[in-house]
């Protein structure tokens, strides 16, 4: 059995959405054990909310950087192995920079950092360390997303001709940052969001996946962004055109305005001889479609799907798989590679999204941001590391 690994938490305090699918997402994995955290930004409330998950007092600490060096003073069977960031993302660098050079692994939530020049920063820094990297973008993780990427990458559609991607949320349609909803209130403020809220929030899960599915990098892109809710400083609304490297087209549209929608993430590619039809609401269901023959229904848990699809599903046939299973195959294939690969810093892409996911889905937003600046120019992807 693999050795279970001890992770301290910073953020995912009490109200934080992100910071309990993190850690429930852990647990199921079965290979993570939370022994200490840094909980808020407030040492009284960090204290009481590692109380209520369980922990020692001595373990719960005010913030990350004396979390970090306590930690490193404790013998080395006890202290933590790797940190998981679920802050605002004006944090993801200063605790990832510190754990990395404490030598510890680092789970972080996307985006990895606040801007490009961060990310590259980043980059550099693990580089010239042996930490082990990795971000959640989960979609990446579902069975049936597996099977659409296999699929594509076998060339059963073809040469990809065109990719669709929507992400469509309507808990933005009001302004209910201005009535203390948490989450809200920092994804819209660029102090601790960054440059963008839709597109750095949800676009870029879009982006991610597009890539990810159609085994094809973007080379340029036009984009325009909106503030739709009067009052915002960021945007609430995008659409981007993309132009990938093999001379494909590609639409993304983020939105999280749309009133009545929940966590509508859609992806479409089409080949020259057939294309493929997912959604995450539904996230079981396959459909592969043809012009001379009829559609073709696949379904997660069945006997017929290849082996990355079925290395990454929990249940039998029928079982909904959803976001916290998704979340944990990320985590399970990150301690699988901690404990199996230890001296290998570069996994196959296929096992979890890491630095080189992290540059590119940095790179989508702020030249999706430039782009609108620039009145929808069409914009080159800038070289990364």
């Amino acid at each position: 059995m693999s050795e279970v690994i001890r992770y301290g938490m910073v953020g995912g305090g009490n109200g934080a959405f992100i910071g309990e699918v993190h850690r429930q997402s852990a647990r199921l994995s079965g290979q993570f054990q939370l022994v200490c955290g840094a909980f808020s930004s407030q040492a009284d409330e960090s204290l009481q909310w590692g109380l209520a998950l369980g922990l020692s007092s001595e373990r719960c600490y005010p913030d990350f950087q004396t979390m970090i060096e306590a930690e490193n003073r404790l013998p080395t069977n006890q202290r933590m192995q790797c940190v998981v960031i679920v802050t605002p993302n004006h944090l993801h660098l200063p605790v990832a920079r510190a754990a990395i050079k404490a030598g510890l692994h680092v789970i972080s939530d996307k985006p990895a950092t606040i801007n490009l020049q961060e990310c590259r920063e980043l980059a550099e820094l693990l580089a010239d360390n042996k930490s082990l990297y990795a971000l959640t973008h989960p979609y990446t993780a579902y069975p049936m997303i597996k099977e659409a990427r296999d699929r594509v990458a076998r060339g059963e559609l073809g040469e990809v001709r065109k990719v669709i991607v929507e992400y469509m949320q309507g808990w933005l349609a009001n302004r209910v940052e201005g009535e203390g909803h948490k989450q809200a209130s920092w994804r819209t403020d660029p102090n601790r969001a960054g440059i963008s809220c839709c597109i750095g929030d949800i676009g870029v899960h879009a982006f991610n996946i597009a890539e990810y599915v159609s085994g094809l990098e973007t080379v340029s892109l036009s984009a325009e962004l909106n503030r739709i809710v009067p009052g915002r400083q960021l945007d609430d609304d995008g659409t981007a055109l993309l132009k990938f490297k093999n001379g494909a087209s590609g639409i993304l549209i983020a939105s999280q305005i749309c009133s009545g929608e929940e966590n509508n993430l859609r992806l479409r590619i089409y080949g020259e001889r057939g294309g493929l039809d997912w959604r995450q609401e539904e996230p079981n269901s396959l459909w592969l479609k043809f012009n001379d023959q009829s559609a073709q229904l696949l379904r997660a848990g069945t006997a017929w799907l290849g082996d990355s699809a079925k290395g990454n599903t929990r249940l039998p046939a029928g079982h909904p798989e959803g976001y916290l299973e998704a979340f944990a195959n990320i985590y399970r294939n990150f301690a699988e590679h901690l404990n199996n690969n230890s001296n290998n810093k570069n996994p196959e892409s296929d096992a979890f999204p890491g630095i080189r996911e992290a540059l590119r889905g940095m790179a989508f937003i702020e030249t999706s941001v430039f782009s609108s600046e620039q009145n929808n120019a069409w914009l080159e992807f800038p070289k990364l590391l």
